[in-house]
């Protein structure tokens, strides 16, 4: 009843593409917003030939000049050192997946650099060394295929959970090869269901039978790269002997089908992605499909007992009620007539819904109260649902890592920034949390203090910032602080042991705050901290409230004396990184330096890179004068100038990024060298949007980040 791991639509990390530099002059004009320009205009366009030898010939050359500014730094082996430490810890939590009474985990370490994936039983799970079997060693598959294979996950067909697609990245982007595989005998399925490397999406409906969303030839695919077609699968059929189920507009986003499974029947839903907000969603029966009476902006996070787990995402009125946005439904699909809508909980003011995820027992919701997490489980009483704290510690973060389908046991991750990810078991019958394991502190916790701080934006908007320093700190504006931030895709930012939604292991700790440093994790506008509206707030012509709250949050870090622009550096990736060039420009007074990881940058050619077209609804569409208008305005490649008083950039991305073009980067660092600014430039050559596939490439990359902040900031 969980959203399949092999989800090829838009993901919020963002979750991001390239467009043509302009003339100088038009570059420096204050009144006059630039104009689209020809590919003839960028002098750098051959930088987005993504395995290009004239374009990875410049990488190589970045990379080294790298490597030789930051490894030559005396801090740079210890960093390494602790990053490598904190990523390979043996005590690290393992994420990890229920699946008929056994637990399964993707493991890296310094013997499996690629991972081991395997499984324990809930009992082995909670002793001191739990006895685990490999079910998929990807480094022996990798040197045996002669192929550097990133695992992308298991989905399996309930209830069993025998067969299984196994989804096998080259390199690390998003699309993926998918193989049929049988989890009892830990093998692979000869003659079984096979897709060859695919942004996709497939389905198991039954044991010889999928849903699939793929790449079918010439004209299956949407502008944004991801399948438009939807057919049904029987085993022993080729793509082209499948029956078509349902066929999205070229302009769409995406298509994909699938069954939530339930004791009181099963729902096949197709799903129409519009735009990266807006859906059609279509009720599949034996007469056909019959699109569902639903708001466009919505999310099914599962299926209780016969009907879908819905979230609206705006205002929606229906059969006489009025429903405010960020209320949480069940939807009972009627086939031709209109669904039949019941409330589970409507969030309050200082409450939003962040996620779902129904169980036998209820229904379990996640929360965020002023940015700090909740869980509940709500369940059917009389005519209304009934509300149960599941009670966890407080200034942290709670989510759901999977749940057992059979009695509802769930097992939930917590973590703060100075409280080490733990893994709780929470029986149903008693909704009491129990430690299953914890990882070891990577630093002493014990030296620091949380505050959160509110700022006050350009437009009066309160905008909040959790701050970490030393509890002994002396407030004269000298310490060298690092801001992390995102702003955008409705993604929220909540207290997390790596500062950043990195799974960093407490490497942070370490690397800055026991050096000295200031952490600060901003909560703008853009993302999800507050519902739909603080998403909405910075949506199109207003993605600048984002810009301005995270400015005001430089601005008031100074203000109280924590630090000063010379000590104050600032990082965001993808969508972040748009944030962090964009208020480059706009404020280089304000920072001391910049990291920018994987960024979208070039906003004039983003739409025509890789998944850009998905990302429309939330910058706009530059080939619309009236929306180039304004986003030519922040537009980081677009605006760079000389003589501009850009602090030291660090650039670093990924090759094998299939969702956020290399070329942002690649191009946006090349134009500021030629101005003659600070740039350090680091490109993994796979490694995906996450940027590497390994933890000793993960490790690599945060000593270079922090290299280049400490050498700058102190």
């Amino acid at each position: 009843m969980r959203a399949s791991v092999f989800k090829s639509g838009p993901v919020r990390l963002l979750r991001n593409a390239s467009t043509p530099l302009l003339a100088a002059t038009l570059w420096a004009c204050a009144t006059t917003p630039p104009a689209p320009s020809t590919d003839d205009a960028d002098p750098y366009l051959w930088l987005e030939e993504i395995e290009g030898e004239k374009a990875l010939s410049w990488v190589r050359a970045q990379n080294a000049a790298t490597a030789e500014r930051l490894e030559s730094l005396p801090e740079f082996d210890e960093l390494l050192a602790q990053a490598k430490s904190a990523l390979d810890a043996p005590s690290r939590v393992p994420h990890v997946a229920a699946r008929k009474g056994l637990l399964y985990n993707l493991w890296r370490d310094a013997e499996h650099p690629r991972g081991v994936y395997r499984r324990t039983t809930v009992a082995s799970l909670s002793k001191a060394e739990p006895e685990w079997e490999t079910v998929i060693d990807v480094d022996a598959l990798s040197k045996a295929e002669g192929k550097k294979w990133v695992f992308k996950g298991m989905s399996c067909l309930p209830p069993e959970h025998t067969k299984c697609l196994v989804a096998l990245s080259p390199g690390g982007g998003d699309a993926a090869e998918l193989r049929e595989f049988d989890a009892s005998t830990k093998s692979f399925v000869e003659g079984g269901f096979y897709f060859p490397t695919a942004k996709q999406n497939v389905e198991w409906i039954d044991a010889d039978t999928l849903f699939v969303a793929s790449d079918f030839g010439e004209g299956s695919l949407t502008e944004s790269g991801y399948a438009r077609i939807v057919k049904r699968m029987k085993r022993g059929q080729s793509k082209a002997e499948a029956e078509t189920l349902f066929e999205a507009k070229v302009e769409a986003v995406s298509a994909r089908a699938q069954r939530y499974r339930t004791d009181e029947g099963d729902l096949d839903i197709v799903q129409e992605w519009l735009s990266y907000w807006e859906s059609n969603f279509y009720h599949l029966t034996d007469d056909g499909l019959h699109r569902i009476e639903l708001p466009k902006r919505m999310q099914i996070f599962g299926a209780f007992r016969g009907t879908l787990v819905v979230a609206l995402k705006e205002p929606w009125s229906h059969g006489g009620k009025d429903f405010v946005s960020g209320t949480l439904v069940t939807v009972k699909p009627n086939g031709a007539a209109p669904p039949t809508i019941g409330i589970i909980a409507v969030p309050s003011e200082k409450e939003i819904i962040l996620g779902a995820r129904a169980t036998k027992p209820g229904v379990i919701v996640e929360m965020l109260d002023a940015v700090r997490g909740r869980l509940y489980r709500y369940t059917p009483k009389d005519e209304g649902w009934e509300r149960t704290p599941i009670a966890f510690p407080d200034n942290g973060s709670v989510h759901v890592e999977t749940d057992d389908e059979d009695s509802g046991d769930l097992f939930v991750a917590y973590e703060s920034f100075t409280t080490p990810p733990t893994l709780y078991h929470v029986p149903a019958a008693t909704l009491e949390p129990k430690v299953v394991r914890q990882q070891s502190p990577a630093f002493d916790a014990s030296q620091f203090t949380v505050a959160q701080h509110w700022a006050t934006s350009k437009d009066g908007t309160k905008v909040p910032y959790f701050v970490v320093h030393a509890k002994d700190l002396e407030m004269n504006g000298k310490n060298p602080t690092h801001i992390f931030s995102y702003g955008g895709f409705r993604v929220p930012l909540t207290p997390s042991y790596s500062g950043s939604y990195e799974q960093l292991f407490g490497a942070y700790g370490k690397m800055w705050l026991e050096r000295g440093g200031v952490f600060v994790l901003a909560n703008i506008r853009g993302g999800g901290e507050f519902g739909p509206k603080w998403h909405e707030a910075a949506l199109l012509e207003n993605r600048p409230r984002a810009f301005e709250d995270f400015e005001a949050i430089a601005a008031d870090l100074a203000k109280r004396k924590i630090t000063s622009a010379k000590h104050l550096g600032i990082e965001g990736r993808s969508n972040g990184g748009l944030l962090v060039t964009a208020t480059m420009h706009r404020r280089p007074e304000l920072y001391g330096a910049i990291v920018c990881g994987v960024p979208l940058a070039d906003m004039r050619r983003y739409h025509q890179l890789l998944a850009g077209a998905s990302w429309m609804g939330e910058y706009g569409d530059p080939d619309k004068p009236e929306q180039w208008a304004f986003m030519s305005e922040y537009s980081p490649y677009q605006n760079l100038k000389a003589d501009a008083g850009y602090p030291p950039v660090f650039f670093y991305t990924s090759t094998k990024d299939d969702r956020v073009h290399p070329g942002h980067a690649r191009k946006m660092a090349a134009r500021m060298i030629e101005l003659g600014y600070d740039v350090t430039y680091y490109e993994n050559l796979e490694g995906g949007h996450g940027g590497s596939s390994t933890n000793d490439q993960l490790a690599y990359r945060i000593a270079l980040a922090y290299a280049h902040l400490w050498s700058r900031l102190r």
